[in-house]
């Protein structure tokens, strides 16, 4: 099936079609058990959601706020919120109160769905009274409407509703690490032509499974996990805790796994408490027993049925990108951010370089300003920041080209490498200029660092924290 051409709620309502009895989504509800959701299933639960959201006739495109931990709930509810013809808000089951606040009155949200989180009772506060709640099986005590009862009083909402590539889909709110939170605002369109692109690119299909357990908040997780299973129709598995992250790992023996760089690198440090560096070293160089040790350290990781690994959202260091093909697992970095969908750029298989994070995807336009800065363009890119018409202008440059922030170089091969930030380099007390992100990333590659922060504008020298 083309998917090039189709809208998320176009891919949902053709796996309700073609594979209603098709396993989707496993869900662990505690005790070791879990809850499994066919095709059929979710979009019905779905589609009854979407039907009580219309019966609370709000007005035409309203914002509905949705914090929660990754969860079967969260899928739905987006789908739902789509289908009764709004829009979805997402926001980071971590923030805090204030922050809470003021997303939902920045998006003027009218209902809040509520789901899995370890911190509700310090979020709480920043809930309008004026926002409607609705909780979902797995949230905290609570006496708002649950999902469940919800979806059994109240029957599915009928036919096919039709939202256009130009509607805002959804607005995501930046973490706000220079401020106020930004709301991207991202249509329909947007999210279709990135994931149908990314999942394409990868040769992703419906044989494939893929654990949840990033922030689905984050258009990293978003793209290729929510957007991608919709686009490829593969099996996806949530994690349930921290606690039990090797358990649901094992359950789910992923083929596809998508990861941030402090989760590779603790995954690294996990392996080498167990076997000294020098004494795995030693194995892997042994032609009898490298392919068992290979395989035996993957397979305590949970990854030994991992074909295609990622990593995104930060630079992981040249050291751990060795480390991880040494054992036989060649992690893909990708490159994007929240203004395009996570879709800019991605290695590809035997083509990679290490410090490069890949070739521009398919539809993706880049090139490098008299600054250095990276500018893409694509049809994945952003409609623009939520009523911040100054910032959304400050974001493009004269020909539509998205700037950035970043410093970068481009290969012969057309691979991107990132430099540092345009807005990052400082300048010492002696005249020199510092570009932090190469320091930081060389001392990352040291097993005892986990984060790192290089700064030292109008001193004597840099230092790192």
């Amino acid at each position: 099936m083309d998917t090039t051409k189709k809208l998320p709620l176009e891919m949902v309502y053709h796996w309700e079609a073609t594979k209603a009895n098709s396993l989707y989504m496993t869900q662990p509800i505690g005790n070791g058990k879990v809850e499994e959701y066919t095709w059929g299933r979710a979009v019905d639960e779905a589609r009854r959601m979407a039907a009580y959201l219309k019966s609370l006739n709000l007005p035409e495109k309203s914002r509905i706020g949705l914090i929660s931990k990754n969860c079967a709930q969260w899928i739905m509810s987006d789908w739902a919120i789509w289908m009764a013809g709004h829009i979805s808000v997402p926001l980071y089951p971590t923030l805090n109160a204030d922050t809470v606040n003021y997303i939902l009155n920045h998006a003027e949200c009218d209902v809040l769905f509520v789901g899995k989180l370890d911190d509700w009772d310090m979020m709480k506060p920043g809930v309008p009274e004026s926002v409607r709640c609705i909780s979902f099986p797995l949230s905290p005590p609570n006496d708002f409407e649950t999902w469940d009862d919800i979806v059994a009083k109240t029957a599915p909402l009928e036919g096919k509703t039709e939202r256009d590539a130009e509607e805002l889909a959804t607005i995501v709110y930046t973490s706000g690490s220079t401020g106020r939170p930004k709301g991207v605002m991202l249509s329909f369109g947007n999210m279709a032509f990135a994931a149908a692109g990314g999942i394409q690119t990868l040769g992703v299909g419906p044989g494939e499974r893929m654990l949840s357990y990033l922030p689905l908040a984050h258009v990293f997780e978003r793209t290729f996990v929510e957007l991608g299973s919709l686009y490829s129709g593969f099996h996806l598995y949530f994690a349930e805790s921290l606690d039990t992250f090797v358990q649901d790992l094992q359950r789910a023996q992923p083929t596809l796994f998508l990861s941030v760089p402090r989760l590779w690198v603790k995954f690294q440090h996990g392996v080498l408490q167990k076997v000294p560096k020098q004494k795995l070293e030693r194995l892997l160089k042994i032609p009898v027993v490298n392919r068992l040790i290979k395989k035996k350290v993957l397979k305590g990781l949970g990854l030994d049925k991992v074909k295609l690994a990622g990593s995104g959202s930060a630079p992981l260091s040249n050291d751990v990108l060795d480390w991880y093909r040494n054992l036989g697992l060649e992690l893909l970095e990708g490159y994007g951010m929240s203004e395009n969908f996570a879709y800019s750029h991605m290695n590809k298989p035997g083509r990679t370089r290490t410090g490069y994070v890949g070739e521009a995807l398919p539809g993706v336009e880049v090139k490098i300003s008299d600054v250095g800065e990276v500018l893409v363009k694509s049809p994945a890119t952003m409609m623009g920041y939520y009523k911040d018409e100054e910032k959304t202008a400050e974001a493009f440059t004269e020909d539509g080209f998205l700037r950035t922030g970043d410093k970068g170089e481009i290969d012969e091969m057309g691979r991107l490498k990132l430099t540092g930030r345009i807005k990052e380099i400082f300048k010492t007390s002696k005249g020199k200029y510092i570009a932090p992100a190469p320091i930081e990333n060389r001392l990352m590659s040291h097993d005892a660092i986990e984060m790192v922060c290089v700064s030292g504008a109008n001193q004597t020298q840099p230092h790192a924290l």
